[in-house]
């Protein structure tokens, strides 16, 4: 749900990944230790901070069940920004009610977007060991997560993802509006690549408390019309060592374009409760 590390071995073409399994490994050592072998370690250059030690009481104690609980709520004020509006094509529509329908027998849940990560973690807090100065005074009904950032409907990331808790994976409908667009009519490669980086990130925080990106590594196939339906499909591969790690295939509606595949690592970590009024 929160960055920390994000490599981007990407342009708005295609472009594939000069890290080896090696390299992503070491890389993963030096920045971001399992916390039991770990005193210290940087956020921000310069800047040092203690990784929280987690002991076998406190380690990942809440459950899926639970994670989604507390992330799905069902009575709120806030505006859910998943909801259907005119801008969405029939595509996008269409697939929409097909998962909605999914559901109501198979398992699957849509998970609310709010405009802030804040509103969906009330009541908890970033660990300790990893806060920092936001560097600003903007007042807190500012804040919006990097995809919440353009207001108007259909103009910039249109987006919905469904959970399924027991497979551990994610589906998310994506349609890019011209406020996205990178070559003339179609979406910015980067836009794609933060849409990965969110669903990964829903979908590490609910199959594991997956907290914090520590690599993102994507390989461009075919452009994506900016206005037309990309589907992310995510899945978790494996949870070992502290950290959570998942692939990304997107494709188009009737997959028979692959768009780009990716793969994600993130950091397992709790949130702490948040005991300031």
């Amino acid at each position: 749900m929160f960055k920390v590390l994000m490599r981007r071995p990407y342009t708005q073409m295609q472009q594939e990944s000069a890290s080896s399994p090696a390299q992503c490994s070491a890389m993963i050592r030096r920045d971001f230790p399992v916390a039991a072998r770990l005193s210290h370690h940087r956020v921000l250059s310069g800047v040092p901070h203690v990784l929280p030690r987690l002991t076998s009481a406190s380690a990942f104690g809440s459950s899926t069940e639970s994670l989604v609980s507390r992330f799905c709520v069902e009575k709120t004020d806030l505006k859910d920004y998943v909801l259907p509006n005119a801008s969405w094509f029939p595509d996008m529509l269409s697939m929409y009610q097909e998962f909605l329908e999914k559901t109501k027998a198979d398992g699957w849940l849509k998970l609310p977007s709010f405009k802030s990560n804040r509103d969906h973690i009330q009541g908890l807090k970033i660990p300790s060991g990893f806060a920092v100065s936001s560097g600003t005074s903007s007042d807190q009904g500012d804040w919006r997560i990097f995809i919440r950032c353009i207001q108007a409907e259909g103009q910039g990331y249109e987006y919905v993802i469904f959970f399924h808790p027991t497979k551990k994976k994610s589906v998310c409908l994506f349609q890019p509006g011209p406020y996205l667009e990178g070559s003339p009519g179609c979406a910015h490669g980067g836009s794609l690549a933060a849409m990965m980086d969110e669903t990964f990130s829903k979908t590490a925080y609910l199959a594991g408390e997956g907290l914090f990106t520590l690599s993102l590594n994507v390989r461009f196939k075919n452009f994506i019309p900016v206005g037309s339906l990309a589907v992310l499909n995510v899945d978790v591969e494996k949870i070992e060592d502290q950290k959570i790690y998942m692939s990304c295939v997107t494709w188009s509606r009737d997959k028979q374009t692959v768009y780009a595949k990716s793969s994600g690592v993130f950091l397992q970590l709790p949130l702490e409760e948040d005991s300031s009024p």
